[in-house]
C-alpha cells in the first residue's frame, strides 16, 4: 500500500481555517485508520471529504487516494453494486479529470462487467424509442414552431436529454435558447449532437437541473417559452410540476391574461400546455402473477394465512417514504393480453400555463373515484395513460390502443377479499398527487346492492353521496385488511411471479428428493414426505420416536438463489436436513419462520446462512467443519433473461464442498436461440438514422450507447417473424466443467426468407437427467434476452447461418460469420 502520509500546510487564518485543518487531518488519520483494517469504502469517503475540503493536498494524496478507490471499486465490483462504482469513478474524475490511471481503471470495470449492463445504466432504453417515434418529434417540432413564430423568441428546454427540442426551437428561429441537463452523460451527449448540427454557438448547454438555474447567472433574462417532456408513465414522476413551478416563479416571463389580445413574446408560456389523465380497471392475468400471491401451497409447503405477501405499490400506499406506486406495462404487449372491465374515465386535468393550479395540486385532499363496471371478470390493476396537450392544435396520447413510444402507468390491486367483479358493480379508489406522484391507492369494489347513485361514468362523487361511499368502503377495507397477528412480507414483483412458478417447485421438489433418497438408502420417498403432508419434525412415525441415537444424521442443504426463495423449507418437508437460506432482509426471514412453523418444522431445521457470516464472500463455505453440503442450489439465470455473474465461479467452489453424492442445483443449463425478424427489436436498440429525427443528426451519437442485448423480453408477445428452428446454443455444466467449451460454433438453417436482424435466446435448466425447467414457457417467471445484430443479414429458405457463440465470464456473445 503506498504511503499516505501527507502534510497540511499551514495558513495564519481564523478559527475557520483552524476548524478546516483539524477536520482534514482527523479525516486523512480516519482514512489511515480504515485503509490498515481494509475498510476501504469509509477510506474512500474520508479521502473525498479531505479533498474537497483542501484542493491543495490532491497532489500529495493522490497515490494512496488511487489505490484506495481501486480498492472500493473491486468490492463494489463483486457485490454487483454497478452504478455505486461509476459514480466512485465520476466523483473521482471530477477531482482528477483526464486522470490517465483512473480512466484506465474504470475502462478495465467497462470491460469486465457486461457492457450492455452498463450502458443500460447510462442511457436509458426509452431514449431510443422516443427518439424513433416520428409522429412525436413532428407534434412536438410543430408545437414549437407555432409557438416561435408567433413571438416566443426566448427558450428553456428543461431536460433536454439528446438536445432534440433545442435544436426545434433554433430551427423554428428562436434567438435565444438555453437547455439544461442533469445527467453528466446526457449532458455531453447533447454537446456532440448540437455540435454535430452546427448548433453549439447558438444553443446554450447548462449541466444543472433546471431547480438550481438562476438569472442573471445562468440565463439573462427571463425566458418566454418552456418547452420539456419530463413525463414518465404516470405524467408527474420526473417532477414536471415541481420544475414547472420553479420556472414559472423563477424563470418565466409571466403568463398571458386570459381572454386578451397580446404578442406571444410579451409574456411566457409552456408546451406541452396541459394534459389529460384518464384511468381503466382491467383484468390481466400477467399483472396479477406479478403482485398477488395466487396459491396457498406450492410443492406441498403451505402458505400460512399468517403471512400476506404483498408487492412494493401496495406497501407505499399511506406511506410518507417516496416510493413510485405504480409499475409500467405496454398493454398492447403485455403476455396473455387484457381485458377492459371498465370504460376509460377522465382521473384528472392539469393546467401547465397555470401556476395557482400547480401548486395548489400537491396540497390538494384525495378525491374518490368510481368506475362502473361494464364487463365481469377479476379486478387485478387499474391502469392510466393521458393525452399530452401541446397546445390548441398539436396533441399525443400515451394510450394503449395508440402505437407509442410511452407504456402505460399500472397500478395492481392488492389487498381486497375478494377480486371478482359483474358488471353492475362500481369500482372505487382513492386519488392524490403527492412526492411527484399521481398516486391511486385504495382500489376496490362496491356491488350494486349498496344502493347509491355514483353520478357520471367516472366523475367524481358529488359530496351527498361521499360519506356514503366512505362508510362502505371502510367496512370493507376492514375486512380486507390483515390480522393484527400476520406477518405482512413486501416482495419484489419478480419475486412473487417466482412463488406463482408452480412448475419451477415441484421441479426442484422431485429433483431433491431424488438426491436425498439416494443419500438416504432405505427410505421411501413417501416417508420422506415427498406427498408434502409430513408430520412432526418431518420424520416417518419409527423415526420421530426414535433415540436420538438412532436418528440419522441431517443432510446439510445451501440455498444461494437470489430474493425471497422456499426451496429451503421445501427441502426440509423432504426428510432429516438442515436447510441454509441466503435470505438476507429481516423481514423476509421473518416471513419463512412463520411458513416453516406453519409446516410443522422444528427450529433447528431452517438456518439464515449470512446471519452466521461475518463475511459474505465466504457464503459457499461448509455450515460445520466436518460437514459437507449435500445440495447446493445456485441462481443461474437472472429474471431479465441474461447468465448471473460470476456463477461459474461460485460453481468451482461448490464442487469442492460437496458430500460423495451430493449436487449442485441445476446441473448444467442449455442455452437455446433462433434466428427472427423484429423491427421492433432494432427501434428499440438504435435510432435508425436520420429520418425519425427528422433530418437531425442524432443517431451517429447516442447509438454509442447501444447494446447489443435487449432484456426483459417476452417472445410470446414479441412483434417478430421467426426464420428458424430453435437452435441448442451452448452448454454450460456447473457440475462437470470438462464438458464446458467458451467458444462453439452452430450451424443454423433458415426455414423462412427474411431478413435476420434478431437472435433471441433462452435457457433449459436441467437440475438433473429427469427434471429440467424452460425459461421460455408461458408459466415461467423469467423473461426471454436477445442478441440484436449491427446490421439486418437477408436470407433465403434452405440456408445456414454459422453463429460463434461464446461465454465469457459470464458474458454471453453470439456473432453471425457469413
Amino acid at each position: 500500500m503506498p504511503n499516505s502520509n501527507s502534510k497540511l500546510h499551514r495558513h495564519p487564518r481564523g478559527g475557520r481555517e483552524a476548524g478546516r485543518r483539524e477536520l482534514v487531518t482527523r479525516s486523512l488519520q480516519s482514512a489511515q485508520h480504515c485503509l490498515e483494517d481494509q475498510d476501504f469504502g469509509t477510506a474512500y469517503a474520508h479521502y473525498l471529504l479531505v479533498l474537497n475540503l483542501a484542493p491543495e493536498l490532491k497532489t500529495s494524496v493522490k497515490e494512496t487516494f488511487q489505490f484506495t478507490l481501486f480498492k472500493w471499486a473491486e468490492e463494489l465490483d463483486s457485490l454487483a453494486r454497478i452504478p455505486d462504482l461509476f459514480n466512485c469513478y465520476e466523483q473521482a474524475l471530477e477531482l482528477y479529470p483526464n486522470d490517465e490511471v483512473i480512466c484506465n481503471s474504470m475502462g478495465e470495470h467497462l470491460f469486465r462487467e457486461n457492457f450492455y449492463r452498463v450502458a443500460n445504466w447510462l442511457v436509458e432504453r426509452w431514449h431510443f424509442v422516443m427518439l424513433n417515434d416520428s409522429k412525436r418529434n413532428l407534434t412536438y417540432l410543430r408545437a414549437i414552431q407555432n409557438a416561435v413564430h408567433s413571438g416566443c423568441n426566448s427558450v428553456l428546454d428543461i431536460g433536454t436529454g439528446t438536445g432534440i427540442l433545442s435544436m426545434f426551437a433554433k430551427k423554428a428561429g428562436a434567438s435565444s435558447v438555453y437547455a439544461c441537463e442533469l445527467s453528466k452523460t446526457m449532458y455531453e451527449l447533447a454537446r456532440d449532437v448540437v455540435a454535430a448540427n452546427n448548433m453549439e454557438r447558438e444553443i446554450n448547454l447548462l449541466h444543472l437541473k433546471s431547480l438550481d438555474l438562476e438569472i442573471p447567472r445562468h440565463m439573462p433574462e427571463r425566458v418566454s417559452l418552456v418547452v420539456t417532456e419530463t413525463v414518465d408513465a404516470g405524467l408527474f414522476g420526473e417532477g414536471i410540476v415541481e420544475s414547472l413551478i420553479h420556472a414559472w416563479e423563477h424563470l418565466l416571463l409571466q403568463p398571458k391574461p386570459k381572454h386578451q389580445d397580446a404578442s406571444a413574446g410579451d409574456y411566457g408560456r409552456v408546451i406541452p400546455a396541459s394534459a389529460t389523465v384518464f384511468g381503466m380497471a382491467v383484468e390481466c392475468r400477467e399483472i396479477r402473477k406479478h403482485h398477488r400471491v395466487e396459491t396457498q401451497e406450492v410443492a406441498g409447503v403451505c402458505l400460512s394465512n399468517a403471512v400476506q405477501f404483498f408487492s412494493p405499490t401496495y406497501a407505499c400506499a399511506g406511506s410518507e417514504e417516496t416510493v413510485e406506486p405504480y409499475t409500467t406495462e405496454k398493454l398492447s404487449r403485455v403476455p396473455g393480453g387484457y381485458i377492459p372491465l371498465t370504460e376509460p374515465c377522465q382521473v384528472m386535468t392539469i393546467d401547465f400555463n397555470d401556476l395557482q393550479e400547480l401548486k395548489s395540486l400537491a396540497a390538494r385532499k384525495p378525491w374518490k373515484l368510481s368506475l362502473p363496471v361494464t364487463e365481469g371478470g377479476i379486478l387485478d390493476a387499474v391502469v392510466v395513460w393521458f393525452v399530452l396537450q401541446l397546445d390548441d392544435e398539436h396533441a399525443l396520447s400515451t394510450s394503449p390502443s395508440e402505437e407509442t413510444c410511452w407504456e402505460q402507468a399500472v397500478y395492481p390491486v392488492q389487498g381486497c377479499l375478494d377480486y371478482s367483479v359483474k358488471a353492475g358493480d362500481t369500482v372505487v379508489m382513492e386519488v392524490c398527487c403527492q412526492d411527484c406522484y399521481l398516486k391511486i391507492q385504495k382500489i376496490s369494489s362496491l356491488p350494486p346492492e349498496c344502493g347509491m347513485d355514483l353520478g357520471g361514468r367516472g366523475d367524481p362523487l358529488s359530496s351527498g353521496n361521499e360519506a356514503e361511499l366512505c362508510h362502505a368502503l371502510a367496512g370493507l377495507q376492514t375486512t380486507s385488511k390483515q390480522d393484527g397477528s400476520s406477518q405482512v412480507c413486501v416482495l419484489e414483483s419478480t419475486e412473487i411471479a417466482l412463488l406463482n412458478d408452480v412448475p419451477y417447485h415441484e421441479c426442484f421438489k422431485a429433483a431433491m428428493g431424488k438426491v436425498l433418497l439416494s443419500l438416504n438408502p432405505g427410505k421411501d420417498l413417501q416417508s420422506m414426505d415427498v406427498d408434502g403432508h409430513g408430520g412432526e419434525a418431518n420424520l416417518p412415525e419409527s423415526q420421530s420416536k426414535a433415540s436420538p441415537d438412532e436418528i440419522p444424521d441431517p443432510l446439510y442443504i445451501l440455498d444461494v438463489s437470489e430474493g425471497f426463495s422456499i426451496l429451503p423449507i421445501i427441502a426440509g418437508k423432504l426428510g432429516p436436513v438442515r436447510a441454509y437460506s441466503s435470505v438476507e432482509k429481516e423481514q423476509h426471514q421473518a416471513a419463512l419462520n412463520v411458513i416453516a412453523e406453519a409446516n410443522h418444522f422444528p427450529k433447528e431445521t431452517l438456518e439464515f446462512w449470512l446471519s452466521h457470516l461475518e463475511d459474505e464472500s465466504v457464503v459457499l463455505q461448509r455450515p460445520k467443519s466436518d460437514k459437507l453440503w449435500s445440495i447446493i442450489i445456485l441462481d443461474v439465470i437472472e429474471t431479465s433473461g441474461l447468465i448471473q455473474q460470476e456463477v461459474m465461479e461460485k460453481a468451482a467452489i461448490s464442487r469442492c464442498l460437496l458430500h460423495s453424492g451430493g449436487k449442485i442445483f441445476p446441473q448444467y443449463v442449455l442455452v437455446y436461440g433462433m434466428l427472427v425478424e423484429s423491427e421492433s427489436l432494432l427501434l428499440e436498440s438504435a435510432v435508425q438514422g436520420s429520418e425519425p429525427t427528422l433530418g437531425f443528426n442524432v443517431a451517429p451519437f447516442i447509438n454509442q450507447f447501444k447494446v447489443p442485448v435487449r432484456v426483459y423480453l417476452d417472445l410470446s408477445t414479441l412483434p417478430c417473424l421467426p426464420l428458424s428452428e430453435p437452435a441448442e446454443l451452448l452448454r454450460l455444466d456447473l457440475m462437470n466443467p470438462l464438458l464446458n467449451s467458451s467458444s462453439r460454433e452452430v450451424k443454423v438453417q433458415v426455414c423462412k426468407s427474411g431478413r435476420v436482424t434478431a437472435i433471441p435466446f433462452w435457457y433449459h435448466i436441467h437440475l438433473d437427467e429427469d427434471h429440467s425447467l424452460n425459461t421460455s414457457e408461458e408459466s415461467s417467471h423469467w423473461k426471454q434476452a436477445a442478441v440484436v445484430l449491427d446490421e439486418p443479414i437477408p436470407v433465403e429458405v434452405g440456408e445456414e447461418l454459422l453463429l460463434e457463440v461464446q461465454h465469457h465470464k459470464s458474458n454471453l456473445s453470439i456473432t453471425v460469420k457469413r
